[in-house]
């Protein structure tokens, strides 16, 4: 589920393209980890107790906690909330997909204060969440940054978006081109959903 603007709730890239179940796709190729233990320090703009935040790879005891963020975003309340009421993100799904945690850096087995998975074939954003509560802070642009560079890492030239609608004025922000539009798939996402891509450059 790719997501939503801040303040409107959460990021998220809509769920696997399909409603509630992640998807059906072939793990990636081994690689070695990376991204644990980064710590970003943002600025007094965008965290005002500049506090930092590390953003970790997701492991199985976070599972239920990322379960629990994207089905209580508020970035899919009302007519969007359909899509997330019964997903889950499963230990098996960690363990098959790049998934990054952000956290504070002062507290990493604490709160999750967002997240993203990485799909790697095809090269796709598959989900994008920033808890509710840590709206305001720039975690979501925190997360593409790192996105992207896991994305460099890969070897990946640049990754695919299928946005949840609100959240496209964020994409957009940060970085991502408009290639397309993915059209309703009723019942299941009964709305068109803007396509996007990052291009990812070579350092």
């Amino acid at each position: 589920m790719a997501g939503v603007p801040e303040g409107s709730g959460a990021h998220a890239a809509h769920p696997a393209s399909r409603a509630g179940v992640p998807p059906e796709r072939p793990a990636p190729p081994a690689w070695a980890p990376s991204g644990v233990g980064h710590t970003l320090r943002m600025s007094a703009r965008t965290s005002p107790a500049g506090r930092p935040v590390t953003i970790r790879r997701a492991v199985a005891r976070d599972a239920k906690r990322l379960t629990r963020l994207v089905r209580g975003s508020g970035a899919y309340a009302g007519q969007y909330a359909s899509v997330v009421a019964g997903y889950r993100v499963g230990p098996d799904y960690l363990d098959a997909h790049r998934v990054f945690a952000a956290v504070d850096a002062d507290a990493p087995a604490g709160p999750v204060l967002g997240f993203y998975s990485l799909v790697l074939v095809p090269p796709e954003l598959d989900l994008l969440f920033v808890a509710d509560a840590a709206q305001g802070r720039g975690i979501g642009r925190l997360l593409v940054a790192h996105l992207r560079s896991e994305a460099r890492a890969a070897g990946l030239d640049r990754v695919k978006v299928v946005s949840h609608p609100p959240a496209e004025g964020f994409y957009l922000r940060v970085g991502a081109v408009r290639t397309g539009t993915v059209p309703a798939n009723p019942p299941a996402v009964p709305w068109d959903r803007p396509e996007l891509e990052f291009r990812v450059p070579p350092e």
